[in-house]
Parts: C-alpha cells; structure tokens; sequence
C-alpha cells in the first residue's frame, strides 16, 4: 500500500468520529435562531445562570491552579515517600463518574469536619457549594495539567539560579515560574473551561435552585425536564460557542499543546 493509499485509509477510520463531531454542532446550529438565543436570555433566571457559571468558573480556577501549581511542580520535581499515593488520589476525581463526586461531598459535610466548616461557610446547596463541587474536579484537572508542564521543563536553569545564591523559593519565583508561564495559562484555560460545563458534581451537590445554584448546564437538564427545548437548545449553542473561544484562545497561548 502506498502512503498516500495509508493516510487515506486511516482518514476514513477516524472520519467517522470527526463527521459525528460536525453533525453535533451542525445540528445545534440549524435548531436554533438568534431570536431563540435573545428570547431564553431575556429571563431573568437564565442571566443569573450565566452570571454564576462565569463567577464560579473563575473562582474554581483561580483555587485550582493556587493548588495545582505547587502540587504539580511537586509531583514533577521531588521524591517523596507516598508519592505514588498522592498521584493516585489526585487522579481519582478524573475517573470517577461525576455524580459520585457530588454523593461523595455530601457525605463529607456529613461529618464532624464537614458540619463545622458548614457553620462557617454554607455549602450544600448553597452557591459556595458550586465553586466547591466544581473544584473537587477541576483541582485534580489542573494538576495533572501542570505536573505536565513542570516534567517538560528543564531543572538546570533552577539549579544554576541556586548555585548564583537564590533561595529554593526565589528559584522557583525567579526561575520556574516564568518558564511555565505559558503551560500555567493553558492549563488555567483548560481548568476554567471545565468548571463552566461541570454538571454532576453541582447537580447533586448544590443541587439547581433558579436565581441561586443554577449554572448553564443545569439550566440545560431543567429546560429538556419540563419540555422547554427550545431555550436548552439556545443556552447549548452558548456552551458550544465558549468551547470554541477556550480552544482557539489555548491554541494561541500554547499552540505546540494539543487541546
């Protein structure tokens, strides 16, 4: 076989799941209209949707990559006894299917720790509750991204800065940092991306009280619950649209990442 018969042979194996892919998105497109798109925005409850599902979405990752940050460059860099311990329970919450997280965070609000942080913060059902059934998942997320980042880094430049009198932490301030600027808001793109359309985890956690829990894809699941197609199909087509403002602006910050 020839490489061009080869290439196209492998193209029509992997075609099937690029023109289902294609079929999706045409499909929300043609179901809609920017009248529908006006109309579902128009109610007073799918604004506070949004306006908790972009609030909520930056908290999540402003908390994610605070965490992610020195945990990924940990998991990267250091040896430490029950490391492997650790990878495997960061990476825990990216298999876990989605509502086991949100039953998961319910029991722990159960307990002695769960009700005394209650009494500070409300959480269950309660909008705080979305940032943190969002970040239950988005932590682990931005963590493998940046224990990425940080493994594809050189450590000689961090070394040298030692040798020159900085401090570990001056090095990693000075040095490192800068270096994974560019993986560090890949990953905090990323991260915001997959809070904006996290479901499971709030569904079952801050459940989907209108005007006060309810983000974007829980409007989704509410609107197809009592038959209102039409705005589900809207609120999509502006999910859709932000997957595509994430993707082109990570190809931007870092092109050589896939996404």
């Amino acid at each position: 076989m020839s490489v061009r018969g080869f290439h196209l042979t492998l193209g029509l194996i992997g075609g099937g799941y690029v023109a289902l892919v294609a079929a999706m998105l045409l499909a929300d497109l043609l179901a809609t209209s920017p009248g529908h798109l006006l109309d579902a925005f128009r109610a007073p409850e799918i604004r506070a949707a949004l306006a908790l599902s972009l609030v909520s979405s930056a908290v999540t990752t402003v908390l994610a990559v605070a965490t992610g940050v020195p945990l990924g460059y940990l998991l990267a860099r250091s040896r430490f006894p029950g490391r492997g311990l650790v990878e495997l329970l960061v990476d825990v919450p990216l298999v876990l299917p989605p509502l086991v997280v949100g039953v998961s965070l319910l029991l722990v609000m159960r307990g002695p720790f769960g009700r005394a942080v209650q009494d500070v913060i409300p959480l269950v059902y309660e909008p705080a509750g979305v940032v943190l059934a969002q970040f239950a998942v988005c932590g682990a997320f931005a963590t493998r991204s940046l224990r990425a980042t940080f493994a594809q880094l050189s450590p000689r430049t961090e070394q040298v800065a030692r040798t020159l009198g900085c401090s570990p932490w001056q090095a990693f301030r000075l040095v490192t940092l800068p270096e994974a600027s560019r993986g560090i808001l890949a990953a905090a793109t990323l991260t915001w991306a997959r809070a904006f359309g996290e479901f499971g985890p709030v569904l079952v956690f801050a459940g989907v009280t209108r005007s006060k829990t309810e983000v974007l894809p829980t409007t989704i699941y509410l609107e197809l619950s009592v038959g209102h197609l039409e705005t589900a199909l809207a609120v999509s087509l502006v999910m859709v649209a932000v997957a595509f403002a994430v993707l082109l602006t990570l190809r931007r910050i870092a092109p050589e990442t896939p996404a």
